[in-house]
């Protein structure tokens, strides 16, 4: 039995080591034919004895059509996104920021990469091999993509050589090449199915599907570009970039690292003409500070790092003809005009409609019907009319007139003193009501199964009308829609029922009070505790709370002060959900109102850990020294800029040892 156990484990190093050449390095070893004899052989004998097989074995790059809905996972460290520019001005004042954090007196380098068009994935391998996979998610959670990602030949299930650390998390990017993406649309549009609009959106939705199976038919290949761990080799965030390729990882050759801004720019402007000569999509260049140590010392805001930056390449722009204008009416009520093109191809991409903002932005342009119109693509993603050609323009061309009634329900439009934006304020308005329940839906809210088309299907039925009404829904109600069938109907209400668990801050999230994103919502119930605190709440008091201007505060007066969503409210506390903070264990006031800066590299703690401890005890942590910082938290090689305004402002300066003996 020892001589199967060793052939098995053969045959998976040279299978490995044949994806590896062949996915990684395009530089293959063996033929097609003996390459699938060896996998068969490899299949057989596993198949003989499971007792032998690895989770992580070459053969389950194959796949299993096993239907399973995928679980949530917790990201260890955040997946932020990335501050974005199209303005070279900009990069030179991302540089002077970062001079100015960490001194004019410290020397740094940038890592250039191209920013990939894909879906970001996060991947987790412990003692060498793929533990787990994860998907961005909402920053924090994501959705657990393992199996779908073994399928992918390019990343490796098990690492080569030994020097890896024992546990460490690998970031990157899942891509469609040019190549996979139209064989795939031909073969879509040959049985009469959609095709996919772009390789993002066809990578996107080839991660996602339900079975690893028909994942793996779909030749999806990823880049990596991010190290996370607490024992990475080096501080250099290229270094460990070169270190992962040796271990298997397909790291781009094309990443560069570069002495100063300068270095940056030659990369950019190289790039800008060179990208349609690569096979899949770049939208733009990541920039990123070489040195670990000194993007701790930069930080980090709630939803970006400091210590990158990405820069997005010119929209490519063409030439359409404005056909009519259609009202959309969003679930704040705000009221979006959006124009209706002939069909014109831009970036990939069949367009035929275009954002025109608001009246400000019609008249500005002086839009009008059948006008010759410039279209680009914000950020590559959103098609947006940017100019007319007034040359070819009619003599009985007229001045478009902007909507006076609610496309929906016909009530009167308002437009607020300072706001761009026209506003139905009716609460009957059936996209209001929609879009509002289609909110409380989403994942990055309560995460309920379904979406747009069961919200309108439930909506139109007259079973839901409001996201109380959920909680009130019957099998019986469900099966009477056409859509509907005894196991969806089951799925669905056990969706509903599981989001009873949904912590507050994500319920406060959901309901929808304008203003109140996710950030917002963690700071009032870390501070206000419970939903009745909040609804008595004056707008002073809630004022008084940081990041809680006179704006948001009003906003939830008036979303409390109306009725209707105080009865939903109640009908929502009497089904279960929570709406009061849950005090996590030990859980303390220690640092409640102290301002905590943290610099350096600590012996015991990460950074994060350090921020999570602050925050765990009633503190703040903040990125940069002013007159309202209480202490600095100094580890080994704080920034001198750092140490000299602490000195200046005559702040406090604690070690590791004796933060831990405050909240201690």
């Amino acid at each position: 039995m020892e001589q199967i156990k060793d052939k098995i484990t053969q045959l998976s190093k040279e299978l490995n080591k044949h994806n590896h050449c062949y996915y990684v390095l395009s530089e293959p070893l063996i033929s097609d034919f003996e390459y699938d004899m060896m996998m068969q052989e490899l299949q057989t004998l596993e198949k003989k004895y499971p007792e032998y097989s690895n989770p992580n074995s070459p053969t389950k790059r194959i796949g299993t059509d096993i239907n399973v809905h995928f679980k949530q996972m917790k990201h260890k460290y955040p997946m932020l996104s990335l501050g974005n520019t199209y303005n070279i001005q900009e990069l030179y004042d991302f540089d002077a920021r970062v001079k100015r954090i960490i001194g004019n007196d410290t020397d740094y380098k940038y890592v250039c990469e191209l920013k990939y068009d894909g879906t970001a994935i996060s991947l987790v391998y412990k003692n060498g091999q793929l533990l787990r996979a994860v998907t961005r998610g909402d920053g924090a959670t994501g959705d657990d993509v393992t199996d779908n990602i073994r399928t992918i030949k390019s990343i490796p299930l098990i690492l080569n050589g030994d020097d890896y650390p024992d546990e460490f998390e690998i970031r990157g990017e899942v891509i469609m090449t040019h190549d996979v993406f139209d064989k795939l649309n031909k073969e879509k549009e040959k049985i009469g199915e959609m095709p996919f609009a772009n390789p993002r959106n066809a990578a996107s939705g080839s991660l996602k599907l339900l079975n690893s199976y028909g994942v793996g038919k779909r030749s999806l290949d990823a880049f990596l570009y991010f190290l996370l761990g607490k024992n990475l080799q080096s501080d250099s965030h290229y270094s460990n970039l070169q270190l992962a390729k040796k271990w298997g990882f397909k790291i781009s050759d094309n990443t560069k690292i570069v002495d100063n801004i300068e270095g940056v720019l030659d990369f950019i402007n190289f790039w800008d003409s060179e990208r349609r000569k690569l096979g899949f999509d770049i939208d733009g260049i990541v920039i990123k500070v070489d040195s670990r140590q000194l993007q701790d010392e930069l930080g980090a805001t709630s939803k970006a790092p400091r210590w990158a930056i990405s820069y997005k390449f010119k929209a490519e722009r063409v030439v359409s003809k404005l056909l009519s204008i259609d009202f959309q009416v969003g679930r704040t009520g705000a009221v979006t005009p959006v124009a209706n093109l002939e069909p014109v191809r831009l970036s990939g991409t069949i367009v035929k409609r275009a954002s025109l903002h608001n009246a400000d932005f019609i008249a500005s342009l002086d839009v009008r019907l059948n006008d010759i119109v410039f279209v680009e693509k914000g950020g590559e993603i959103i098609p947006k009319i940017v100019g007319i050609d007034k040359t070819k323009r009619t003599e009985t061309s007229v001045p478009f007139k902007y909507a006076v009634n609610c496309p929906d329900c016909g009530s009167l439009l308002v437009r607020h003193d300072g706001e761009s934006a026209y506003y139905c304020h009716s609460l009957e308005c059936p996209p209001q009501i929609k879009g509002k329940i289609e909110h409380f839906f989403s994942k990055k809210a309560m995460n309920i199964s379904g979406g747009e088309s069961t919200v309108k299907a439930l909506f139109d039925a007259g079973f839901v009308k409001n996201i109380a009404d959920l909680y009130y829904l019957t099998k019986k109600q469900i099966l009477t829609i056409d859509r509907f069938k005894s196991k969806s109907a089951d799925n669905l209400l056990s969706s509903i029922e599981n989001s009873k668990k949904v912590p507050f801050e994500k319920v406060l999230y959901s309901i929808g009070i304008r203003y109140v994103g996710s950030t917002i919502a963690k700071i009032l119930v870390k501070n206000m505790k419970s939903i009745d605190n909040i609804i008595n709440a004056k707008s002073e008091q809630l004022q008084e709370i940081d990041e809680i201007g006179e704006r948001i505060a009003e906003s939830i007066v008036n979303f409390f002060g109306d009725k209707k969503n105080i009865d939903i409210i109640n009908k929502m506390k009497i089904n279960g959900l929570q709406f009061e903070k849950h005090e996590e264990e030990n859980q303390t006031e220690i640092l409640k109102g102290l301002k905590i800066v943290i610099s350096g590299t600590f012996k015991n703690y990460s950074r994060n850990e350090l921020k999570q401890l602050i925050d765990k005890n009633g503190g703040k942590n903040v990125s940069s020294i002013s007159k309202k910082t209480t202490y600095l938290l100094a580890g080994k090689n704080v920034g001198p800029s750092k140490l000299a305004k602490v000195k200046k402002l005559n702040i406090k300066i604690i070690s590791e040892d004796e933060f831990i003996e405050i909240i201690s």
